[in-house]
């Protein structure tokens, strides 16, 4: 076994066990590199080394860091060993996470005027699973917490970093492109053809020959 393999092994043990991606900076320290270049070779490496059609696992850029992660085909097989569904986020969460990810940071009232909603049970849910984080107070009247986005929510969503993000005006044309155009009127139905031995349609029947004409009013008198 030569030593460039004997690294891949090592790099490949390292993002095994590491529960949160580890940085570049922590990898180059445990290995002992004197150039951070080096560190990021051998894990460029790696990751082409896993790119094999026959590997189920890959290399994960997130959260400032690197990190193992299954590969999407594999999601199926996966979920019959756990025999458990992942755990989604409501609408509602979704919606209040997408407002703290672009306004942040941002307080808890700013989140309820742009919802119309109050968002306590919501806020609560994104707290315990770490997707949102306090970021301080705000500097006026009652010191409200400002609240923004963690390093889990980039791990999540499989971002790098929060500048990853779609801007809205790329979500406003997905969203535009999935909608049917309103300026279009909808298509009338086709005129069903008439059937091919179908009758046609009876002419008004005419008077019967020599009916009298109706005789004209007398004249008066």
């Amino acid at each position: 076994m030569d030593q460039a393999l004997e690294r891949q092994a090592v790099l490949e043990a390292l993002l095994f066990v590491a529960e949160e991606p580890l940085p570049l900076a922590k990898l180059q320290e445990i290995l002992g590199d004197e150039d951070p270049a080096e560190t990021e070779a051998s894990v460029r490496a790696l990751a082409l080394t896993l790119e094999e059609p026959t590997r189920g696992l890959m290399v994960q850029e997130v959260a400032g860091g690197f990190r193992l992660a299954t590969r999407a085909e594999a999601s199926s097989w996966i979920q019959r060993l756990q025999q458990v569904k992942p755990a989604k986020l409501s609408r509602a969460a979704l919606e209040t996470l997408a407002i703290i990810a672009y306004k942040q940071p941002i307080t808890r009232a700013e989140i309820e005027a742009i919802r119309g909603v109050a968002v306590d049970g919501v806020m609560r849910t994104l707290l315990e699973r770490g997707l949102v984080r306090m970021l301080g107070r705000k500097a006026e009247a009652g010191r409200p917490i400002l609240y923004g986005t963690s390093g889990e929510f980039l791990e999540h969503f499989g971002f790098k970093e929060l500048g990853d993000l779609p801007t809205l005006r790329e979500i406003d044309e997905l969203i535009g492109a999935q909608k049917p155009d309103a300026s279009q009127p909808p298509a009338e139905p086709p005129t069903p053809a008439p059937a091919a031995d179908a009758e046609p349609p009876a002419a008004d029947a005419a008077e019967p020959a020599g009916a009298p004409e109706p005789e004209p009013p007398a004249s008066p008198a």
